[in-house]
């Protein structure tokens, strides 16, 4: 039997230990351990810090449909590579994973793919169309197990469609994942609404759009009991909403992505389609918001909304573009930047909000689990003292459309390891 030997690793940020793997589950914990046999690789972690697998609540695999833009084998070598060990793929694949049929496709994509675990996320309605119920049910009875329900891409934004998604998925511990847009409101909308889309001249995005279906999703799980989760939340507005929810102890979990972490929509100036995004980049007032809401725990993680894109649909102008930018491989480096080089988080908390809490949310077994002897070995070390600048020439994914092209992130991950097996090694697909 193969073992693996990490040495001298920070598990979360802390002490150095050694971490023995064996079978697939984490053998030991402690410092001076050795192990034995003649199969065994030694690693030495010195400096590097000892994560739970990233978990990922909110990810675009494309497939099946858009096999141009990612493939579930593609995009899940793109997670392996950034530290993740589980994603949730979202419904808006073609055809839309909306039966039990699709999500079993995906499922099974993502178990001979190797690299991670898929989940996938099934649609709220039929055809993402908003007026009749997808099979919720048969979805969670199949052997994806679905217990996230999203229409991402798309707003729910029928609210006796919203509440009977929401008394539905009660029965089964469900939780429906809401991308807050009133379409009314963003019609042709092209960047966050404010001083910028005035002088530029586009169509502007306002943050009452995403507010006020967070309010109203926020009362409506209250009123049904039961879980709601807010996608990619990138206002002030929307901060303080959930806040107040929660202070009611309303069951809302609410998601933020990288780019919302560190970028605003002063970058729309350029007019680079790379910054097009929905939502859209907002003020650096909001950005603010979001460390701080983040760091206090009223947004539970990070998701990446990696939404890959072919070169045609990026390279054109602003207003012809996709919406959308790649994450999985400049997540952490970004939450990194912006977080843990801020002082807002340790690394401890880091695995909280990209781990843990994600996991819990899509009650994914297996994943989020403590570094402990005995727990499943899905692993991520982390070389937080690498600097280097993005090139998306060298991604695992099938797409380019990053906004970080030449910039210089913080952290690699080194290695990554799904259940004892490792999938990266020194920065690499195994």
């Amino acid at each position: 039997m193969s073992k693996t030997l990490i040495r001298g690793a920070k598990i979360l940020g802390g002490e150095p230990q050694d971490v023995i793997i064996a079978d697939g589950v984490i053998a030991a914990v402690g410092t001076g351990l050795t192990a034995d046999g003649d199969d065994v690789t030694v690693i030495d972690a010195a400096g590097k810090v000892l994560l739970p697998g990233l978990v990922d609540l909110h990810t675009h695999l494309r497939e099946p449909g858009r096999e141009d833009s990612e493939t579930v084998a593609t995009g899940t070598r793109a997670a392996a590579v950034g530290g993740f060990t589980a994603v949730h793929a979202m419904a808006n694949t073609f055809p839309v994973a909306d039966t039990a049929g699709v999500v079993e496709q995906v499922w099974r994509l993502g178990r001979e793919s190797g690299y991670c675990d898929v989940q996938p996320v099934g649609a709220v309605t039929v055809g993402l169309e908003g007026k009749q119920l997808a099979e919720l049910g048969a979805m969670h009875e199949s052997a994806a197990g679905v217990r996230v329900f999203s229409d991402d891409g798309k707003c729910v934004d029928d609210a006796v469609i919203m509440r009977r998604a929401l008394e539905y998925v009660k029965a089964f511990d469900g939780v429906v994942a809401q991308h807050a847009q009133e379409p009314r409101l963003t019609e042709g909308a092209q960047m966050n609404e404010g001083v910028v889309s005035a002088e530029l001249g586009l169509g502007g995005w306002p943050a009452v759009a995403e507010e006020s279906i967070i309010a109203r999703d926020v009362l409506l799980a209250a009123h049904v009991g039961s879980r709601v989760h807010i996608c990619h939340l990138s206002t002030a507005g929307s901060v303080e909403i959930v806040r107040w929810a929660k202070s009611k102890g309303w069951n809302v979990t609410a998601e933020v992505t990288p780019h919302h972490l560190l970028l605003t929509d002063e970058l729309v100036r350029s007019y680079n389609p790379v910054y097009k995004v929905n939502p859209p980049l907002r003020t650096e007032a909001d950005v603010h918001a979001l460390r701080e809401a983040l760091a206090d725990g009223t947004i539970d993680c990070v998701a990446t909304d990696h939404a890959p894109h072919p070169h045609e649909d990026k390279d054109c102008e602003w207003g012809a573009a996709a919406m959308g930018m790649v994450g999985l491989e400049t997540a952490l480096s970004v939450v990194q930047q912006t977080m843990v080089e801020t002082g807002l988080l340790d690394w401890a908390q880091v695995a909280d909000r990209m781990s843990f809490r994600p996991a819990e949310i899509g009650r994914l077994q297996g994943h989020g689990r403590p570094v402990a002897e005995g727990e499943p070995a899905n692993l991520t070390l982390v070389d937080p003292a690498y600097r280097g600048e993005v090139d998306p020439a060298g991604f695992a994914s099938r797409s380019r459309n990053t906004p970080y092209e030449g910039r210089e992130l913080p952290g690699r991950v080194t290695h990554t390891f799904l259940r004892g097996r490792a999938t990266v090694v020194d920065g690499k697909l195994a």
